[in-house]
This record gives C-alpha cells, structure tokens and sequence, in this order.
C-alpha cells in the first residue's frame, strides 16, 4: 500500500481539517482493532464512532455547496459509497466492528456484497446512519440459472425488503461467458429479469469487469454484445473504471460513449505499467491501488459521470494488505480532490 504524505501536497491541508484527518483514522483504528470484551469498551466505542460520523457530517455541511455544480450537489446527498467486498475478509470476523470503522471513515452508504445473507448488514449500517441502496445478487441467477440458484423473484422480495434502488448483476463465470452465442443468451435472460425488476420500483446494473473486453468467436467483445443486446430502459451499466482501464479501455471514453445508460460508477485506481489483462484471476495485487496513487484519471471520471447524471459513487479496492487503511486513504483523497 502507498501511503499519501499530507506534506507532499501542493495545497496543504488547513490544521483544523489535518488534525480532523489523525482523529478519524485514530477513531477507525479503534472501531476496528478494539476488542469487544465488555460493556465499558462497547458503550466507549459507540461513543467513538457516533462523534466520528458528526464530525463528517459537520465537515460535509461546512463545505460550500453552494459553489458545486448541481450535479455534485444531487451526487453528494446520496454520499460517497463503499462496495464491501473491499473488506469481505474484515466483515466476516466481525461485521459490526467493520461497519463501524467505515462510518468512522466517513462513508455514507454501503453496496452490498450480496443480497442473500445481509439482513444482519443492512440493519447495522442502517443503525449506523449509512445508506444500503444497491446490492451484488448471485450471478447465476441471470446467465446460469437452475434448482440450486435462488429465483430471481425471491432475489426481487429481498430487495424490495432492504429498500434497494439498484440490484447488480456483477459477474459471469469463466465457462458462462466463453462464447458469443453465451453472452448472448446471458443478454436475453438479463432483459427479462430486468423488466421484473423494473416493476419492482428498482432498476438492474451490470458491472463490468474486463474479460468483457477479450474478443470472442464471432469477433465481438462480450461488451459489445452487452452493450447492444442489453435494453437500455431496464438496465444500466455499473462501471468499473479500474476494470476497465486494465482490459484496454479508456474509461474516461467508455463514459463518453455509454452517456446516459451509466447508472452507477466503481472507483477504485490501477498501479502504472500492468498491460492488458482479460483473466481476472490472473491481477496483481498491488495492481490495486487506493484512489489517486495509481494511474486512472479520476478528476475527469468525476467530471463526466456527473455530466450524465451519474449519482452513485462506490469506493471498492479488490486487494489491500490493509483494506481499512485504504478505505480511509481513497475516502480522503476523494473529499480533498474530487468530491
């Protein structure tokens, strides 16, 4: 992990925003690291993290809002979002230690790894004062469904339950997805779900890795049929810059092109000199980086996802030797430079 010297920067941080910066990283060490052994530590740690998030919320009303453009200022009433899977590893040691030091971060609302399983989850980010607005389901559902997938309907009632906007179709096995006649039939049982999901007040995203982006047997990309075969009223497209930029593309672009069929958008930054990688399994890890320690063009993401009505930003970094450490990193580099 790179961490950001505060003194290297041309623009040094006032001392009271500074000071604000140690006593929330100190307050998600604590949140995070303390034992939960007694009722003295429990009830001091709440203590800790609700001060935390009302110094955020503080911070995020003392900004000049009034100088942002209207975008921004639709963007910035939903948060800055963090896609959990970032700490997958940290949540299933202890959930509400994890949440806590991502209040404490200064994150408004959760995306959640899955809908199955996370009524526990929404409840304690809820209690917390962040949001669950979009949620990951079983990918199996859409391009490889059978008896032992969970119906989409039942996947619907769940988040209908939490209050979801969003339901992401995220993923697509390795033996789903190795034709184009596949992501074809993937497109069309895609649509169908998507129109259910529609009547059910929420809408379908597809988030993108970059397998999408490899050429297939009929010389398409899998994107590219995606993208065509997909009907543009029932689903958008979560894009995952990072992704996208280490399958070849230009995100910056891609957003140009997809305009107003981008619903949400996965911030996370691409370390220099990776080439072209189709097989997600074979990233680096330090191919990760935190927001503004890698090579991505974040100003100019931002700048064109608020462009197209983008409102939903979501922080995700796949491997860190220390997710909650950058969490709060990428969450400040975004307060100071981007949001």
């Amino acid at each position: 992990m790179v961490v950001r010297n505060i003194s290297d920067s041309s623009a040094p941080l006032a001392l009271p925003t500074t000071f604000a910066f140690f006593f929330r990283f100190w307050l998600i060490q604590l949140a995070y690291f303390t034992p939960l052994d007694s009722k003295e530590t429990r009830m001091l740690r709440r203590k800790f993290v609700r001060s935390s998030v009302a110094c955020g919320l503080a911070a995020a009303l003392a900004r000049p809002l009034t100088a942002l453009g209207p975008a921004l200022q639709a963007a910035s009433k939903n948060g800055i979002g963090l896609q959990l899977w970032t700490v997958r590893n940290q949540m299933e040691q202890d959930r509400e230690a994890t949440l806590k030091a991502i209040a404490a971060a200064g994150y408004e609302q959760v995306e959640l790894s899955s809908i199955q399983g996370s009524d526990e989850i929404v409840k304690l980010a809820k209690d917390l004062g962040m949001n669950v607005r979009s949620s990951f389901f079983n990918w199996e559902s859409i391009a490889n469904p059978s008896e032992n997938t969970p119906e989409v309907e039942e996947l619907i009632d769940k988040a209908q339950e939490f209050g979801l906007e969003y339901m992401v179709f995220g993923y697509i096995g390795k033996s789903a997805r190795d034709t184009a006649d596949k992501i074809r039939k993937i497109a069309e049982n895609a649509n169908v779900a998507a129109e259910k999901i529609s009547q059910a007040g929420m809408k379908m995203s597809y988030h993108n890795h970059s397998f999408e982006f490899e050429k297939l047997d009929d010389g398409n990309t899998g994107f590219e049929i995606l993208k065509n075969e997909f009907d543009p009223q029932l689903i958008n497209f979560e894009l995952d810059v990072f992704w996208a930029a280490i399958g070849g593309q230009d995100p910056v672009q891609m957003m140009r092109d997809l305009g107003g069929r981008i619903g949400q958008v996965h911030l996370k930054d691409l370390k220099a000199n990776q080439g072209v990688i189709y097989d997600e399994g074979k990233v680096p890890k330090d191919a990760f980086q935190e927001i503004g320690d890698g090579v991505i063009q974040m100003k100019q993401i931002m700048e064109v996802a608020l462009e197209n009505g983008v409102k939903q930003f979501h922080v995700e970094q796949d491997e860190s030797p220390d997710p909650v450490a950058s969490i709060g990193q990428s969450i400040q580099y975004m307060r100071k430079n981007l949001w």
